[in-house]
């Protein structure tokens, strides 16, 4: 029988800059009551990696541009938090009050560049915004080194965030960020029950378990930042989250 085991890791006090994540997530292994397993996948919250890397910036550092008034204005926001989501983004694709899609500079097409202001701790009553890390696949392959350092077994990592979606309401957990994880598993090819080939087939299999992991870690102050997925039914491997986005050649939408 295939199954798939969630634990949640709790536990894991405030994370601040310089904090060493695989230290932390071992220490929540333990007090779950589990050990880390070869092809064991560990999903972190690309909050806690943004904290540990120091990817949080004080507003009141931030000018706004120009440009960042202008689009502040229509979309009802702070310039300030503007003039962030556009230093961190290719283009903007759509704007309107509440709402500014952009794409990310990692290629995310995404609401306000991943930029967040929930759970993150100002200090001295000052506005702090949490930017995305800056390369999630370094951080999730540095999470991912460190615990096997701790352990001594190959494990994934992904690192997942909270994304809205066209056409469909509500948000859900989607990687960001993977190391030793198929990000995207090519089944063409593949026969089906009636020993069809299929054709076009690609299963998104690290936003699948990213967004498994988020009915756990929840949205608000549930306070878990991890999760241990035991079962994963794909082959460990060395990827990217470059294979889950699709090239603009192929984008029948913009």
């Amino acid at each position: 029988m295939r199954e798939l085991i969630l634990v949640a890791l709790r536990g894991i006090a405030e994370v601040e800059r310089g904090a060493q994540l695989p230290e932390l997530l071992c220490s929540a292994v333990e007090r779950a009551g589990e050990t880390l397993a070869s092809g064991d996948v560990v999903v972190v919250a690309q909050k806690i990696v943004s904290k540990a890397e120091g990817r949080s910036v004080r507003l009141a550092e931030v000018t706004p541009s120009a440009r960042a008034l202008e689009l502040a204005h229509i979309v009802e926001k702070d310039p300030r938090l503007v003039e962030l989501m556009l230093r961190e983004s290719r283009e903007v694709l759509r704007a309107k009050p509440g709402v500014l899609i952009v794409e990310h500079r990692l290629g995310f097409v995404m609401a306000s560049a991943g930029i967040d202001q929930s759970n993150v701790p100002g200090g001295s009553g000052e506005e702090t915004a949490l930017l995305l890390p800056e390369d999630p696949d370094a951080s999730a392959r540095r999470i991912r080194e460190g615990l096997h350092d701790a352990c001594g077994v190959e494990v994934g990592v992904v690192i997942n965030d909270s994304f809205g979606r066209a056409w469909r309401n509500g948000v859900t957990g989607i990687a960001v960020g993977v190391a030793g994880v198929p990000a995207l598993v090519d089944l063409r090819g593949r026969p089906d029950r009636g020993g069809r080939p299929l054709r076009v087939t690609q299963v998104a299999a690290a936003d699948e378990l990213a967004a498994a992991a988020s009915l756990l870690m929840g949205q608000a102050d549930e306070g878990c930042p991890a999760v241990l997925a035991r079962g994963f039914p794909y082959a460990l491997r060395a990827s990217s989250i470059g294979e889950l986005i699709r090239p603009r050649a192929e984008d029948l939408f913009r």
